[in-house]
């Protein structure tokens, strides 16, 4: 079936002939945008004199070129018109000022996405900007994204998980900066001359974590022996159920880093502290959207149980072996939740088989969850060096901390008269080694996570077929 878009004067889910995909300027687009990335620096200048670099003739065509194509698929968009308006003016000061450091921040500003969110509503994007988890630099990258926004997912938003920044959002097609592990689009990768007060919005793509989770957890199970129940064998199965799934998951866990009895700065303000500190945050908005997961499924949402089941197979399998040990917060959180399953006789390994009791491990997951809740309820009171010495605590309670960790040993091994976040550098890099059952695992599982490195939803359905 033909994939459609919102045509010009058109509303919510009038149809036009193409996708923004397949027009021919997007190939063109994306061919100017490929030509310019190789020229920037870091932050995404372009120095003429360094060796090898094209003549600024050139890449002024380039960029002339990239904004021809805009303004030839802007018409396809006029949701996004104001923002194609600034985008082209960006582009064009860019190349005027000779392709220094770049500043989008107004066509930033003009990108409202979530001020309007429609389900399938196409967007198409194009900054300077690094991509989280995927290329560091600030390159021009070009992406076209659809939203997911079903009725029932607008309605659990509007009545209870309130989060008006929260965005879907599936690959439609994209420039070599997202051909990695990145899975978001966030305002705050993008170049600009000054942070905006406040940001507008923030979207994840749940296709790719989707994929991401179906081939991961799928070989997991395999090499495990985990049998997995009817109702969750299908999120393995079916991509679109499963996208279902990690929408509703993300929104939930996007809005908890606000909500709930939190020592002030539990994520979001940009301060150093010890990256468990960061993990067990990332943790416990995870396990929010498990106990809110729940009470879904008690009221008959379908999505509710498959979250639960997302959750726990993704932050026990996926999460411990993925990326660098080198403060791996996220790691650490799905090494802590299977120890604690493991620990209270929720998730057994024998005879190198794995099973879980999955009634069990429902409850034993609540009761990490309100273990991470009093100490964050506690941190209130407490001074931040007190507050990240009780957190160490309750994570080296169920996790092995490294022999040489000086943390370990408590205050009394701690200068306590430097600054916290000078204590920092005390942190060894991997804090919480990995166990001997994920050691293993890594290594049955390093092929088939490294081939997730730019999956898309279309990947995984040819598989399928």
């Amino acid at each position: 079936m033909t994939e459609t878009l919102a045509s010009p004067g058109s509303e919510g889910g009038a149809v036009a002939d193409v996708r923004v995909v397949d027009h021919p300027a997007w190939g063109e687009l994306k061919r100017a945008v490929a030509a310019i990335r190789p020229a920037q620096s870091k932050d995404g200048s372009i120095d003429f004199g360094a060796e090898a670099a094209p003549e600024r003739a050139e890449v002024t065509r380039l960029a002339e070129r990239a904004v021809a194509a805009i303004e030839r698929l802007s018409p396809l968009l006029p949701h996004d018109a104001d923002y194609h308006r600034a985008l082209v003016a960006d582009l064009r000061r860019w190349a005027a000022e000779g392709f220094g450091v770049p500043d989008f921040l107004d066509s930033l500003l003009a990108f409202r996405p979530s001020a309007d969110r429609a389900d399938r509503r196409q967007h198409l994007v194009v900054f300077p900007m690094y991509t989280q988890n995927g290329n560091p630099d600030r390159n021009l990258e070009a992406v076209v994204v659809r939203v997911v926004w079903p009725d029932w997912l607008a309605e659990l938003e509007r009545t209870r998980f309130d989060n008006p920044m929260f965005l879907g959002i599936t690959f439609e097609d994209f420039t070599p900066g997202y051909d990695t592990n990145s899975a978001v689009l966030f305002p705050e990768t993008v170049a600009v001359r000054k942070a905006p007060e406040r940001f507008t919005w923030g979207a994840i793509f749940c296709d790719r974590e989707a994929a991401r989770f179906r081939r991961v957890v799928g070989a997991a199970c395999e090499t495990t022996g985990l049998s997995l129940p009817d109702e969750a064998r299908g999120l393995l199965t079916d991509q679109d159920r499963c996208q279902q799934t990690f929408v509703l998951w993300d929104l939930i866990h996007d809005r908890t880093h606000s909500h709930g009895d939190l020592p002030f700065d539990p994520f979001m303000i940009k301060q150093r502290q010890p990256f468990w500190m960061y993990g067990l945050e990332e943790l416990r908005c995870d396990l929010t959207a498990f106990h809110e997961a729940g009470l879904l499924a008690a009221e008959g949402h379908p999505q509710g149980r498959d979250v639960q089941y997302a959750v726990l197979l993704d932050r026990v399998f996926r999460f411990p072996v993925t990326g660098a040990r080198s403060r791996n917060y996220d790691g650490l959180g799905g090494q802590l939740l299977f120890a604690y399953l493991h620990q209270n006789d929720a998730l057994r390994w024998t005879d190198n088989r794995l099973s879980i009791d999955w009634e069990r491990a429902r409850v034993i997951t609540a009761r990490l969850r309100e273990e991470i809740e009093i100490l964050y309820r506690k941190g209130i009171d407490r001074p931040k060096i007190v507050h990240w010495l009780k957190a160490y605590e309750l994570v080296a309670a169920h996790l092995a901390p490294h022999p040489a960790s000086r943390w370990a040993k408590g205050a009394d091994a701690l200068d306590l008269t430097l600054p916290p976040r000078k204590l920092v550098d005390d942190v060894l890099p991997d804090e919480f080694p990995l166990s001997l059952f994920y050691e293993a695992l890594a290594k049955k599982l390093r092929t088939v996570i490294e081939s997730t490195r730019g999956i898309t939803a279309d990947a995984r359905r040819a598989e399928a077929a």
